[in-house]
């Protein structure tokens, strides 16, 4: 069988890294041609919450050549359609995309490859490109921080889901979703929470978490994205076994204070990661602010919810993508209204 992460950043080189070192044959790729350079010359180096190099097969997408039996797709899903309909050609027959990007990435994968050839993976740990070759790993690093969501999108396919959970396990553990929107929707409310300021405060999620006012819009944002959830009928799946909904929504002002409280511990294991629509900011790039809370803004269009927060979110981080402000605490300012 072979295997490719397309894709190969921060967090599929450590995926990559992890599943060579076990054995699995599979292929790093990546348009970042230091990053491959220094794959290529020096091996994949994890460094953060745990250290090791291994050499892995690193290569430039016009150096591919085989058809995959499985493409772990990690691009950003800023043009995920034209991305997708050029790995086709190098599909097998029965070949299928599992893609492990934020947000809910399945619609647009599927439109190109069919329902039942799309598989979705939510991961529940985080890292940042170092360079070269070189990505940390941001959360602690026991088998059970390092875990994945995994489900189909079409119709079951109980013998690719065995496989791909099997290669997987080789980071961590997997939980396969029957609710995978569910699952879905759980790590966006996450990432709606954390990323998009992150990304407008220049920090890491400990910090927002430790910061009274940060908190008290990460609560608020939590809130909203529960609330657009249930206007949309979906079923918010656990994280790692833990039932956010009931951890972290609040209908009084008791519920509203445990909420509060629990919010650094919640983020504990997690507390050294910066989001990756921080790191493309830090590099003069585009970030994912659509794709992540631009989705909880769509669905709450949809489904007659207000979304007044992570509208806020999505102007304050368009206005940093046009160097009109940068990310710094400066910018708490801007959100005032929801942590006053």
């Amino acid at each position: 069988m072979k295997y490719a992460i397309f894709g190969a950043g921060a967090m599929g080189t450590i995926l990559g890294a992890y599943l060579t070192k076990a054995g699995v044959d599979i292929d790093l790729i990546s348009r970042n041609k230091k990053h491959i350079d220094g794959m290529k010359n020096h091996g994949a180096h994890v460094t953060g919450a745990i250290d090791f190099t291994q050499k892995v097969n690193a290569m430039y997408p016009s150096e591919m050549k085989d058809q995959y039996d499985i493409i772990f797709l990690m691009t950003k899903q800023l043009n995920n359609e034209e991305v997708v309909k050029g790995l086709v050609p190098f599909l097998s027959r029965d070949g299928v995309i599992c893609t492990m990007q934020n947000g809910l990435p399945e619609l647009s994968v599927s439109k190109v490859i069919g329902d039942d050839r799309t598989f979705g993976c939510a991961m529940a740990w985080g890292a940042t490109m170092v360079g070269k070759g070189i990505s940390k790993l941001t959360s602690e690093a026991d088998y059970e921080t390092l875990s994945f969501s995994l489900g189909s999108f079409g119709k079951p396919n109980e013998k690719k889901l065995s496989e791909i959970k099997m290669l997987l396990e080789h980071m961590g553990e997997v939980h396969i979703e029957e609710n995978f929107i569910g699952a879905r929707w759980a790590k966006l409310l996450v990432n709606s929470a954390f990323s998009g300021l992150s990304a407008i405060l220049g920090t890491s999620f400990g910090d927002i978490a430790k910061n009274k006012k940060s908190r008290k819009i990460v609560q608020k944002i939590i809130k909203e994205c529960i609330e657009v959830a249930h206007a949309a009928n979906i079923k918010i799946e656990p994280i790692q076994g833990k039932n956010i909904e009931k951890l972290l929504d609040y209908n009084n002002s008791f519920k509203k204070f445990i909420s509060y409280m629990i919010i650094p511990l919640a983020i504990k294991k997690h507390r050294n990661l910066k989001s990756s629509m921080l790191q493309d900011l830090e590099k003069g790039k585009s970030c994912e602010i659509e794709s992540i809370n631009g989705v909880v803004s769509e669905y709450g269009k949809q489904y007659n919810c207000e979304t007044p927060i992570n509208d806020q979110i999505i102007e304050i981080v368009k206005e940093i993508e046009k160097g009109k402000i940068k990310s710094s605490w400066d910018n708490l300012h801007f959100l005032k209204e929801f942590y006053l």
